[in-house]
């Protein structure tokens, strides 16, 4: 799968703000969800003492939810954990991931914020510039944003506004459950992001393309324990 990458990722703190800052500007926060049958699933995991990334893509297909295709990446990492600089610490390992598929997902979900962030350029938007694909943030926690009650039935939403702009929606994508904050990162609007993300959540609070790499990130690390 080709990447198409536009800038260096040697940056400072502020160098990197100003990035976002300025490819937000590019982000396309319209388009639906019909016709996408092919979704991945991307999450990153760290080991303990915080010096290797472990990146996992699990490509699927979102009716039947059979796994198509994965690919991994496990990189050290070379920017520090730092809230709202998260596609900076972990987007080089993702892309890297990318680069191995040889299969194009029609939309990409992420473990974490689409443009629900402080700069409007969380990893799910990042990623989704540099990929050229429509890409979704699902994140377990807010980042940004105030929002009102959920409802308990699965698919109640509400607006999650920031700055007096609706940026996604907190989404009960299983009753019973802590609800979970989808945004659209690229391409995609903030509606059909929810319906993506609600159209690939089984049994499970998290949708099943970003579980199964939660999973396949998870052995990775818990490997490298076992090979030293």
């Amino acid at each position: 799968m080709i990447v198409h990458h536009r800038h260096s990722w040697d940056v400072s703190y502020q160098e990197a703000a100003g990035l976002q800052e300025r490819l937000r500007e590019d982000l396309v926060l319209s388009g639906d969800a019909r016709g996408v049958r092919i979704v991945a699933g991307v999450d990153v995991s760290c080991e303990k003492q915080g010096e290797t990334l472990f990146a996992g893509v699990v490509v699927m297909d979102a009716v039947t939810f059979e796994i198509i295709e994965h690919a991994h990446h496990v990189a050290l990492v070379s920017f520090p954990y730092v809230p709202g600089f998260l596609s900076f610490r972990e987007g080089p390992a993702v892309l890297a991931a990318f680069e191995k598929l040889e299969t194009v997902p029609d939309a990409v979900i992420f473990d974490g914020q689409g443009i629900a962030h402080p700069r409007g350029l969380g990893l799910a938007a990042h990623m989704g510039l540099l990929l050229g694909i429509p890409t979704v943030g699902s994140a377990k926690t807010r980042l940004v944003g105030e929002h009102g009650d959920v409802g308990q039935k699965r698919g109640s939403d509400t607006p999650l506004t920031h700055n007096g702009r609706r940026i996604g929606y907190v989404v009960r994508s299983k009753q019973g459950t802590r609800p979970i904050f989808v945004s659209p990162g690229h391409l995609i609007s903030p509606e059909a992001a929810v319906k993506l993300v609600l159209s690939c959540t089984a049994r499970y609070r998290i949708p099943e393309p970003v579980r199964q790499a939660h999973i396949l990130v998870n052995r990775l690390r818990k490997e490298s324990y076992q090979d030293r």
